[in-house]
């Protein structure tokens, strides 16, 4: 990958469309994550306004330090950065009042760690509305059309997604070139969701590495029975979230109505 162009052209990209949409620049959530690191840096390089939020929901401390260390760095390095911090704790809290709680504790935890998202999908939205900003998405090309590791209205709910065509070794790659804190790069990839310290590795099952080689077999039309050992695991579990998640990967289905019955 040519790392300095395809830099570039994500910037000029950025630039392009935030002009054409007549808008001030973009608003990103700021997790302590790769993604959001190198998305808000690309931003935070085309001069436009860039608003940093963080949203902390009983956030695990590595990742508060983490997303605070990125935001003091972006702030020092670009004039046009801007943060602020919306503690959603108490948000997250009074909404489990609200709301049944009943269930497996598997199902509950999942569906709460979804509200999460979109809480702070929600935030974003109230800031870009109020100042004129576009909702920058920090999803990559695996995570969003490999095994749709995402919540649907949550963090898939965007304007834009600037790194949605690189895979997350290509992330990892610009982060380096663009300075991302080493603390960024050295972390475990997490989603953030639960509360804990637990890795997207943790919860998948297999790692960015292996899935990336997965989706590339795919689309070499390769099937389980062309593995053995961990490359069959991998495979298979690459495809298990690729074909429940597909439901995030196409356009909403819409009921057409025959027009002889109209």
């Amino acid at each position: 990958m040519q790392t300095e162009k395809v830099v570039d052209h994500i910037i000029n990209w950025l630039k392009d469309y935030a002009t054409n949409a007549g808008v001030n620049g973009f608003v990103i959530g700021i997790s302590g994550g790769i993604d959001s690191a190198v998305t808000s840096t690309l931003c935070a390089k085309t001069g436009l306004e860039l608003l940093c939020i963080e949203m902390p929901i009983h956030q695990a401390e590595s990742h508060v330090s983490r997303a605070q260390e990125h935001i003091k760095q972006l702030k020092e390095r670009f004039p046009n950065v801007k943060s602020t911090q919306v503690d959603l704790t108490p948000v997250f809290e009074e909404f489990k009042t609200e709301v049944s709680l009943e269930g497996k504790q598997a199902t509950v935890d999942m569906a709460l760690a979804n509200t999460r998202a979109r809480l702070r999908m929600t935030t974003l939205y109230y800031h870009a509305g109020l100042l004129g900003l576009l909702v920058a998405g920090t999803g990559n090309k695996v995570e969003d059309f490999g095994v749709g590791f995402y919540t649907k209205y949550g963090d898939g709910g965007v304007d834009l997604s600037p790194i949605a065509d690189l895979m997350k070794s290509e992330v990892y790659n610009i982060g380096e070139f663009l300075k991302v804190p080493e603390s960024i790069m050295k972390a475990a990839p997490s989603d953030g969701l639960f509360g804990d310290a637990r890795s997207d590795e943790d919860q998948i099952g297999a790692s960015y590495p292996e899935l990336e080689w997965a989706m590339n077999m795919k689309d070499e039309g390769k099937t389980e029975n062309d593995f053995e050992g961990r490359q069959k695991q991998a495979f298979q579990i690459f495809m298990k979230y690729n074909r429940s998640n597909t439901h995030k990967m196409v356009a909403i289905p819409i009921c057409e109505i025959p027009n002889n019955l109209k």
